[in-house]
C-alpha cells in the first residue's frame, strides 16, 4: 500500500489497544495501514498471546498480542489507535490500567484515535468534554452527556484526537491517523 500523501511515518510507533471481541476491520485495517506507511505497530492487550475478533453476528479471526498492557508505556510510542466493537471498548473501559493508558496518551500531547463504539474509553477516560467528536450513532448521547461536541461525519479531528463512527470510514480514518502522526505531538487547550 503506498503512501497516500507521498510522505510516511516512518519509524514512528503506534499501539493499538485491544481485548477479546474487537471490531475485525476496525483493527486489521489500521494495523496495515500504518504498517505500509512505515510505522511499527504493536497490538497491545490485557489478555497474552491472542485475542478474538468480532467479525459481522460472529467471533472473527484471532490477533497475536504483541505487549501485554500491565507491561506498557505510553512514552515508548506516537499514538494510540482503539478499534471499536461492542464488546471491546465496554470490557476496556472497566479496566483501570485502559484508562490510565488512555489518558497518559492524552495528557503528552500523544495522536489518539478512536472508531465505532470505541470513544466509551475517551469518555471513561475525561477526554471527550469540550471536543469535536464522533462515535458509532448509538453512542452518540454518552459522548454528548460527557460534554463531547458530537458529528456525524466519517472522521472528526480535534488536537490529534482522531474519531470515525464505523467500519466504512476506515479509509478517512486512517489516511488521517496518518496525517496525524506525522504532525508530532499536541499542545492541547484545556477543555
Amino acid at each position: 500500500m503506498p503512501s497516500i500523501q507521498g510522505t510516511s511515518i516512518q519509524g514512528k510507533r503506534v499501539a493499538v489497544l485491544a481485548t477479546n471481541g474487537f471490531e475485525q476491520s476496525e483493527l486489521e485495517v489500521p494495523v496495515k495501514h500504518l504498517r505500509a506507511e512505515g510505522a511499527e505497530v504493536h497490538v497491545v492487550s490485557p489478555e497474552r498471546g491472542e485475542i478474538m475478533g468480532w467479525e459481522g453476528k460472529d467471533w472473527g479471526r484471532p490477533i497475536t498480542v504483541d505487549c501485554v498492557l500491565s507491561g506498557m508505556d505510553a512514552g515508548d510510542y506516537d499514538a494510540l489507535v482503539l478499534p471499536g466493537g461492542q464488546i471491546n471498548p465496554d470490557l476496556l473501559r472497566v479496566n483501570p490500567e485502559a484508562v490510565a493508558l488512555v489518558r497518559a496518551f492524552w495528557d503528552a500531547g500523544k495522536v489518539v484515535g478512536a472508531i465505532c463504539h470505541a470513544p466509551w474509553l475517551l469518555v471513561e477516560a475525561g477526554i471527550v468534554k469540550g471536543r469535536k467528536v464522533t462515535s458509532y450513532h448509538s453512542i452518540k448521547t454518552d459522548v454528548k452527556n460527557a460534554g463531547g461536541i458530537w458529528s456525524d461525519d466519517e472522521v472528526v479531528t480535534d488536537q490529534g484526537l482522531v474519531t470515525s463512527r464505523k467500519p466504512e470510514d476506515l479509509p478517512a480514518f486512517c489516511s488521517k491517523l496518518v496525517e496525524e502522526i506525522r504532525e508530532g505531538t499536541h499542545q492541547r487547550a484545556a477543555a
